[in-house]
């Protein structure tokens, strides 16, 4: 096997061990993780559409994403600076609200996926 082929092998490899690591490490990918598969349960039992489908991808995507960048960034923070930083604070803040409006925007998304569906599914 070539070198370019080995690292691109090795390049998953340590990428798959920071999804472990996120999981592992993060109580909160574990929440963000129960609501996907609760969205994603929904999505099969409702039969979304695929637009829909591409909708509650993307969000679980970006959620995560945000999760693993945020985690990593108060990971290096605190590697890089022990004690108590305001620089620091306000850096850690900000990628937080990246999560969190992530999450908002995942928990908009369901809920205009799927609350018209639960809606009709008891009130028929």
């Amino acid at each position: 096997m070539s070198n370019f082929f080995k690292k691109r092998v090795h390049s998953f490899k340590y990428a798959f061990q920071g999804v472990a690591t996120l999981f592992r490490e993060t109580p909160n990918a574990i929440i963000h993780l129960i609501m996907a598969i609760l969205a994603i349960l929904l999505g099969i039992f409702f039969s979304i559409s695929t637009t829909e489908w591409l909708a509650i991808i993307i969000v679980i995507g970006l959620v995560f994403a945000f999760e693993a960048i945020n985690t990593s960034i108060e990971t290096l923070s605190d590697f890089v600076c022990k004690q108590r930083n305001e620089a620091i604070k306000k850096v850690k803040d900000l990628v937080a609200a990246g999560v969190l409006v992530a999450a908002i925007a995942a928990l908009a998304t369901g809920i205009l996926i799927f609350l018209p569906k639960i809606i009709e599914l008891f009130c028929k």
